[in-house]
């Protein structure tokens, strides 16, 4: 393993790290996300805006997060410190630590439900998924929950005691192309069922009937879950990064992978959801009912529904594992970093907060069911906080510290260090200095009045 000034591990070359980068930004939100926001704001129009913003403001946060882990080769913490000691600095450097922290262990727990699922599928029990009450009666069942949320924890935290190259590069190199071939075949299968094509075409052909002012929001919401963009983690692979690997490069090719996935994730979805429903839009319902009610039924009408089955939970499986690595290990980072532990204790330590956080979101549908947040049970409160409220603060801190603090000039000097030239700086420029603060403003803004019901989304 190579090893840098304050032993620092690396990945061992832009594939490495592209292939980490794309895992943690592959995970669970493309793949019960964005089918659900695409076919709820207006199909194709939704996916041009999407895109849009990822080309610009998805592109400008990736560089500014990669350029700032790469030059202080440091955890979103200590890489906020390096430039100073204010107070709102050391504020958005413990912010972005603490995103991944929060995350991981609810994100864990929807992993156990998918490995419940391939199980499931894997022992031949397909329609037995697809009955009603089925998903609801599992998740209430706090034994069955708990023990799928410990297997999947477990896993997790296994490949990040290996190390960066080692474990998570590794791990990435085989789930990745895996994961793309997985998703090719289901789509295509999904896409060729009769009545199929009408699904096809309202989520690729944009009708701008369909579009409003929440298309815009929910594609910024989506673009930040989707690109893994302030949860600290691009600054973690960032300064992992060897000096050699070109920044600009590899954010494109995250960027292209990613939106493909997204892509395909629709392709899966929403046309074999409109050809099992007669095409009512309205059977692509949100989150895990999605993934978990929906798409067994679709499954259960289908040939070769079994077989389509695992394959489709062994994908899950794959996006949710690679972007729960990307998670812990920016928090297992952090605890290295900030506090000088070795990478043993740190990964020990993260995975009993893991495990005690976890717990209660796997059992607030059920033992736990009584306690509720704000009106939201734990998971649904974890999400909301980390998605809506402290993401876009963090986002927002980024784009202050490289625009105020760090500079345009010292971000362009460390993009120079992989390429010959900083081929997209005038988008940069201009999103990082006044675009990224007000869509940052604009994501807080609007999903606190709608969790608060103030305004409906």
């Amino acid at each position: 393993m190579s090893t840098h000034k304050n032993n620092r591990s690396t990945f061992s070359g832009k594939l490495g790290y592209v292939l980490s980068a794309a895992g943690a930004s592959v995970g669970l939100g493309n793949i019960w996300r964005f089918p659900y926001l695409a076919a709820k704001y207006g199909g194709g129009i939704f996916l041009f805006v999407y895109i849009l913003l990822a080309v610009t403001f998805g592109y400008t946060m990736i560089v500014a997060e990669s350029a700032l882990g790469r030059m202080t080769r440091k955890s979103p913490v200590g890489a906020f410190q390096s430039f100073g000691n204010k107070k709102w600095m050391k504020f958005g450097g413990w912010i972005n630590a603490i995103i991944p922290i929060l995350i991981v262990p609810y994100y864990s727990v929807i992993g156990g439900w998918v490995i419940k699922y391939l199980i499931e599928y894997i022992k031949g029990n397909g329609t037995a998924l697809a009955e009603e009450g089925y998903f609801s009666g599992f998740i209430s069942n706090g034994v069955s929950t708990e023990t799928c949320f410990i297997i999947f924890c477990l896993f997790t935290l296994a490949i990040i005691y290996a190390g960066v190259q080692n474990g998570i590069e590794r791990v990435s190199k085989i789930m990745m192309p895996v994961l793309v071939v997985l998703s090719v075949i289901v789509a295509v299968y999904s896409v060729t069922r009769p009545g199929a094509m009408e699904g096809v075409k309202y989520f690729l052909v944009p009708n701008v009937k369909n579009f409003s002012w929440m298309t815009v929001v929910a594609a910024m919401g989506q673009m930040f879950y989707s690109l893994s963009i302030a949860m600290g983690i691009l600054i973690t692979f960032g300064s992992y990064m060897k000096k050699d690997t070109a920044i600009e490069d590899s954010t494109r090719n995250v960027e292209i992978f990613d939106t493909a996935i997204a892509m395909m994730a629709g392709l899966m979805i929403i046309p074999a959801v409109f050809a099992f429903s007669g095409g009512n839009p309205d059977t692509l319902k949100a989150g895990p009912s999605l993934m978990f009610i929906t798409i067994p039924k679709v499954f259960a009408n289908m040939g070769f529904g079994t077989a389509i089955g695992i394959l489709f939970f062994v994908l899950v499986l794959f996006a949710a594992v690679t972007s729960a690595i990307a998670l812990t290990e920016s928090a297992v980072s952090t605890f290295e970093d900030e506090l000088g532990w070795g990478r043993k204790k740190s990964t020990v330590i993260t995975g009993i907060i893991m495990l005690v956080l976890g717990s209660l979101s796997s059992l607030g549908y059920g033992p736990l069911a009584f306690v509720k947040i704000i009106g939201m049970q734990f998971l649904d409160f974890f999400d909301f906080m980390t998605n809506s409220v402290m993401m876009p603060i963090a986002a927002l801190m980024t784009s202050l510290l490289v625009s105020k603090v760090v500079g345009i000039d010292r971000i362009e000097e460390e993009i120079r260090h992989g390429e010959s030239k900083f081929r997209r700086k005038k988008v940069f420029v201009v999103m990082i200095r006044y675009l990224c603060p007000v869509f940052v403003l604009i994501i807080l803004i609007s999903s606190v009045a709608n969790a608060f019901g103030w305004i409906s989304m």
